[in-house]
């Protein structure tokens, strides 16, 4: 069975195809959240699956579900995958990847005609992106019952429509949003591959990283009033100028950031909104996203602490007021230690070097490790890059990844429910 491999040929082609829907003219992806780029890379995504004879169901979330039947109709799922939205102008590797070895670890197992004791299932998570609803990780959230059909009033784009009807565009039924929701009982174990999108693996010329715990993640949503005034006849004394009051908050968080002894604690602030956002009005109102990342759930509580205090006096000083909203409050986690030996042990018996490491960005195997045993394996990513549309993997390193996935799926296939 270890002389068992995907083909890369097939896979790279893939890879490519699906990294040509969406794409810009500057050589981006723009596969955003239910978009008709992101409709249509589901489309193909779902014809690829129903052609491999895997039963393909939408939950109420725009999950995509392609299971396969396992001998032991008792035994709980092994899912695997990821997903294929993109963040604006991205990159084609983030995400996609990891579906799309699911994919061909599925087509390996078809070809050869391997039934597992387990019953199977590749998942593709809706909206794991940050996105213009400003619900990411949305699809996972839904599946381990962190995300509520309440959640969901009121959310609507920059051009004015709702995440319910966007659901819906999607295959995914907002009024039977709670269903999305799974239980504990149904699996045993998900793994996701992914890129690492750092520079850890590249360095050392390491192919596989295999992930031990993943970042906590906290996002707020910061809206900043001031007063609206014409900017050449009111005096500097006499204004309450939000994009200064903004500017000042958000350089108090990176102070705060900056100077936090643990390295990997880091900030963000990654959207503004100025309003009115004219030449001659002094601003009136600033919305703004700021983000802090760690190791644990301390250290990024211990940033937000202290930026609030910051942010009071800011405030206060220059007459404004500021709202505050909790967009994500994710606490960090750690992999399932069998998943981690297993990914360990497929690595080296198919003599390919490996790394333990943390992912310092956040993933939908976070909240899956809510439900069942989760794990992660990283790709190496080109120069560190992601978010962008030079993002790349080698195909040495990703076919690397594709073996161990299909080798440590057989693996828990056994080794689980004994």
């Amino acid at each position: 069975m270890m002389n068992l491999r995907i083909q890369p040929d097939r896979l790279e082609r893939q890879i490519h195809e699906l990294g040509k829907i969406g794409q810009n003219a500057r050589g981006g992806l723009d596969r955003t959240t239910f978009t008709p780029a992101e409709l249509k890379a589901r489309s193909w995504l779902i014809g690829e699956l129903q052609a491999l004879g895997l039963e393909v169901k939408l939950d109420p979330a725009a999950n995509i579900w392609a299971n396969r039947q396992g001998s032991d109709p008792d035994l709980p799922i092994i899912a695997f995958g990821s997903h294929i939205d993109t963040v604006p102008n991205g990159g084609k590797y983030d995400g996609a990847l990891g579906v799309l070895m699911a994919l061909e670890v599925m087509r390996v197992l078809e070809e050869e005609g391997i039934k597992t004791r387990h019953p199977l299932a590749l998942v593709s998570f809706s909206a794991e992106e940050p996105n213009p609803f400003g619900l990411s990780t949305f699809g996972s959230r839904a599946a381990a019952g962190k995300l509520k059909r309440a959640d969901l009033d009121g959310v609507y784009d920059d051009k004015g429509i709702s995440i319910v009807e966007a659901l819906h565009h999607a295959g995914g039924d907002a009024e039977l949003f709670e269903k999305t929701r799974r239980e504990p009982s149904e699996f045993s174990a998900f793994l996701e591959v992914h890129i690492e999108q750092g520079k850890r693996l590249l360095a050392q010329n390491i192919p596989i990283g295999i992930v031990t715990a993943i970042t906590g993640i906290y996002r707020e949503e910061v809206i900043v009033h001031g007063q609206a005034n014409h900017a050449g006849t009111t005096l500097m004394n006499d204004r309450k100028d939000a994009l200064m009051l903004a500017s000042e908050l958000m350089l108090a968080f990176e102070a705060v950031c900056r100077n936090h002894p643990a390295d990997e604690v880091v900030g963000t602030i990654g959207r503004i909104a100025n309003y009115p956002n004219a030449a001659n009005i002094i601003p009136e109102k600033v919305t703004f996203n700021l983000e802090a990342r760690g190791k644990s759930s301390g250290e990024i509580q211990q940033v937000i602490s202290h930026w609030d205090g910051l942010a009071e006096d800011i405030v206060r000083r220059r007459g404004g007021k500021m709202e505050r909203r909790i967009v994500l409050d994710q606490a960090p986690a750690k992999m399932d230690q069998t998943i981690i030996e297993v990914c360990k042990e497929q690595s080296d018996a198919l003599a390919y070097e490996n790394l333990y490491l943390g992912s310092m960005a956040g993933h939908d195997a976070v909240h899956m490790s809510s439900l069942t045993r989760a794990g992660m394996l990283f790709v190496p990513s080109v120069d560190g890059k992601s978010h962008c549309p030079e993002e790349e993997s080698l195909m040495g390193d990703i076919e690397k990844a594709a073996n161990v996935l299909l080798h440590a799926i057989l693996s828990l296939d056994k080794r689980l429910e004994e």
